[in-house]
Formats: C-alpha cells, structure tokens, sequence
C-alpha cells in the first residue's frame, strides 16, 4: 500500500524544482529515496541505458547501491529485462528465480531483498532506462504500486530530458558567443590589415584568410595574432 499524502507531495515538490538548474544525480537520487518512502520499500535506484548498457545513475550511499552495481556489471537482473522488453518486470520473491539471474539472486538475497519490480523510462517509443525497486520481504506488487511507480519513473525521465536540453542550450550559447567573439577580432584585424597595407577592407579579409590557408590554421587564429602581437599578412 502506498502513502498517497507522501506521494502528492512528493509530485508537487519535483514539478516545482524541474523548471530549475539541479545536478542530475542528486535530483535521481532524491527522487529514488522518496519512491522508497512512498511504496514503503527497503530501497530503489534508477539505471540508464548507455550505449545499450545500463549504468548505475544514484548515489552509492544508497542501501540499494549493491544491487544496482550488480545489475550494471552483470547486465542481468530484472531491471535488465524491463529495459530490454519495454515491460514492468515484477518478482515476488527474487530467491525463487536464482536460476534465472543467479548472480543477481545471491546479491539480492545476502542484502535481504526479495521482492523487486523494474519500470521501464519511457520517452516516446524509446527506453531510456529503468527506475527499480526494492522490497525486504516477499511483495507481491499490486496493480496500484505498478501505476504510482510509473508516475515516478516519468517524473525521472522528465528530468533527464530536462538536463539534456539545458546541456544542449548551455552548448548552443557557448557556441554563439564563440561566433560572436570570432566575428569581432576578425573585424578588427580587417581594418588594422587595410591600413598597413592601403587596401579596401574586402582585400584585407583575403589577405588573412589566403594567410591562414597557407599556414593550416583558423581565421580567428591569424585575427588574433593580428591584433594581439602585430602579425602581419
């Protein structure tokens, strides 16, 4: 049974910070420690797919660190079949499928866990990665764990697609200011180039670009040294 208080608040509380500049693995893991608050579980942790591999994305200090770390290196584990199947994998009782995930299993059951479930991260038609779930005892995983934890898991892939379109914005800025500083020195090194040499403008600027040509180097490079330290071309 869930904590449906815990759980509104908990919503409310990651709507208000997504519109903020956050660290992505704290949010994770933030997010991860509230899940196990909500559904009363002995832990829980988020995987991402990298190059079709799951990583381990929350804080080692997690109880449920070992067995994320397990999952990453074995690549195994029911988590690994949430991702690979695009489906909510639920075990019960994890000691009964050592068969099946045997490294994952003895982990598991060393650390006392018995129950887990693997959500799949889903943007668009894509599996991004898994949110999971821990439980100590044996749980047999009700259709409304199943949904709250969804919500929880689009709640994880709204703030790792956040992140990666503010990288792409903070990437996009740096690269127009990058333009825009080029644009600048260039223009300057157009005109000292002119009046050293009485040409036009126009001129100038193929002097300088036939000069970095000839010397394999960048337009803002010969600018640069221009204006800098007097270069002459």
């Amino acid at each position: 049974m869930y904590d449906q208080p815990l759980f509104l608040q908990t919503l409310s509380r990651f709507a208000a910070v997504l519109p903020a500049r956050y660290d992505l693995e704290a949010v994770l893991t933030e997010l991860t420690e509230s899940a196990t608050a909500v559904l009363g579980l002995w832990g829980s942790g988020v995987t991402m797919a990298d190059d079709d591999r799951l990583r381990y994305m929350t804080a080692e200090i997690q109880a449920s660190g070992e067995l994320e770390r397990n999952q990453e290196w074995q690549q195994a584990g029911p988590c690994r079949d949430a991702y690979e199947t695009g489906e909510v994998v639920r075990v019960s009782d994890v000691r009964e499928e050592s068969a099946r995930w045997p490294e994952f299993a003895a982990t598991s059951t060393r650390r006392g866990v018995a129950g887990v479930a693997g959500i799949p991260m889903r943007l668009a038609d894509k599996i991004i990665g898994t949110l999971n779930l821990y439980s100590a005892g044996p749980r047999e995983w009700s259709d409304k764990d199943i949904a709250v934890a969804r919500v929880l898991a689009d709640v994880a892939t709204s703030y790792v697609v956040n992140a990666s379109m503010l990288r792409q914005q903070e990437q996009l800025s740096e690269q127009l200011q990058h333009a825009l500083e080029s644009r600048v020195v260039i223009e300057q090194a157009k005109v000292i180039t002119a009046f050293k040499n009485a040409v036009t403008v126009d001129q100038a600027y193929r002097l300088i670009r036939r000069h970095a040509r000839n010397n394999n180097a960048s337009l803002r490079m010969v600018a640069e040294a221009i204006v800098a330290v007097g270069l002459h071309v």
